[in-house]
């Protein structure tokens, strides 16, 4: 039996309080103990202090999905029991670890704490504070039995006809296999679409009313070129392919972009970047991304059985657009593979860069916050993200005569105009042009 023990001697009693059988004498003093302060018994309110409290929090994510955030004092006996539950995750931003905000998930972290009463206990005031005014909220405001409709409702105010509409749009993208990222970003813009519209039908508007809503967006919700291209895009697939209003937008001019040139970092720029962070797998997600001109979702979801070692080079797998391709592997980079992965404490098993759970990728938040710490420690001021790297290496790769056809190729892009944006960032293009001013101040 685990518990707290002290020799039974009159003296340790007669100091907690318990009486000593056939001795009145000594039963008067217990009777002066017993009327004593509590504050008398302190070892034993030392005992039930030492409990570390697990503080349980309702968190949401940018998908507005609701989990239960964990709070605690690092304690190592606790961290153990956590990081064995089903679905466990570590959220960066909220520095707390969390779990889905469910029965299930619940009393399976309560059975866990149980297992370690004598150290750690649960306080869920706050938790249950929120899911009861949740309730309250659903007994006064009852919505439709449908669960989709439910969701969204909670989420856009949209009426129940054209959420029903947006429910058969997402689920059609699911079935053209479209990527999450499209998914949420036409759910996103036909949502914002069919709360406008309020009561309105969406499946009754003609082809002027979707201009004259266009017209809206630009005139007086000051969306930008893209916002509205994202929108336009968005609406015409749910019209045409969804609701099957066949050109349904050949009346419907499109506003024209802004060409934005891509930011590029110098070469001396990239030395100071690189060289900024302490850790090696910091080091190694800068030097990989720069080296072969990747996206961060591409390095982040890099395996270790796509680093080919003995033809130098890197496997990408179903990247934008669905398409895999092969890139180079420096000689240099290979180096700091190889140190990353010998000096790792914890060595990855599934992708070459994981995170706090063991065979998980990294989080894009997480490698663009080792970007901009970079930045920020090498003193560039120039308004960048991680997706400069990118730009830096296809930029730097025309300056030094590589033809352009090879490096759409190796970026993987589509069209050859959207590599053609680097020749208007080259610096030769621009330095061996020499100012007027220059000349008519015989300035050299």
């Amino acid at each position: 039996m685990k518990a707290w023990h002290i020799a039974d001697t009159q003296n340790h009693r007669l100091e907690y309080g318990i009486p000593v059988e056939n001795n009145s004498e000594t039963n008067n003093k217990f009777n002066i103990a017993h009327n004593k302060s509590l504050a008398t018994l302190s070892p034993i309110n030392e005992i039930k202090n030492t409990k570390t409290e697990i503080l349980l929090k309702p968190i949401t994510t940018k998908t507005n999905k609701l989990f239960i955030g964990i709070y605690f004092k690092f304690n190592e006996t606790i961290n153990n029991k956590i990081i064995q539950l089903n679905n466990i995750k570590y959220s960066n931003s909220n520095k707390c670890w969390y779990l889905p905000c469910n029965k299930i998930a619940y009393h399976n972290l309560s059975n866990a704490i149980a297992t370690i009463a004598d150290t750690a206990q649960l306080n869920t005031t706050k938790l249950s504070a929120y899911l009861k005014s949740i309730k309250a909220k659903k007994n006064n405001n009852p919505q439709p039995n449908q669960t989709n409709i439910t969701i969204y409702d909670k989420i856009f105010a949209i009426s129940a006809h054209n959420l029903q509409i947006l429910v058969r749009t997402e689920e059609h993208l699911k079935l053209k296999a479209y990527s999450p990222s499209t998914i949420r970003t036409y759910k996103n813009e036909i949502a914002s679409f069919l709360q406008t519209l309020k009561n309105h039908k969406a499946n009754t508007l003609t082809s002027e009313d979707l201009r004259r809503y266009i017209h809206y967006c630009i005139t007086k919700l000051n969306l930008s070129e893209n916002t509205v291209h994202s929108r336009l895009n968005a609406l015409k697939y749910m019209y045409e392919q969804v609701l099957g209003h066949q050109k349904f937008f050949v009346e419907i001019p499109r506003p024209k972009k802004h060409l934005q040139l891509p930011k590029v970092l110098g070469e001396q720029e990239l030395r100071r970047l690189f060289n900024a962070p302490k850790n090696l797998k910091h080091k190694a997600i800068l030097f990989i991304a720069y080296s072969a001109g990747l996206r961060v979702s591409e390095v982040i979801n890099l395996r270790l059985q796509d680093i080919d070692r003995e033809r130098k080079q890197i496997f990408i797998y179903c990247s934008k657009g669905k398409k895999d391709r092969y890139v180079m592997l420096s000689p240099l980079v290979l180096d700091v593979l190889e140190q990353y992965y010998k000096l790792s404490y914890n060595k990855p098993t599934n992708y070459l860069f994981e995170g706090i759970e063991k065979g998980q990728p990294y989080s894009i938040r997480s490698a663009q916050q080792i970007f901009n710490d970079a930045k920020r420690s090498a003193g560039i001021i120039k308004t960048l993200s991680f997706h400069s790297l990118r730009h830096s290496f296809a930029t730097h790769l025309l300056e030094k005569g590589v033809d352009v056809i090879f490096i759409k190729d190796i970026l993987g892009h589509f069209n050859i105009k959207t590599t053609e944006r680097y020749l208007h960032v080259r610096r030769e293009t621009l330095i061996n042009i020499p100012s007027p001013i220059d000349e008519l101040y015989n300035y050299k």
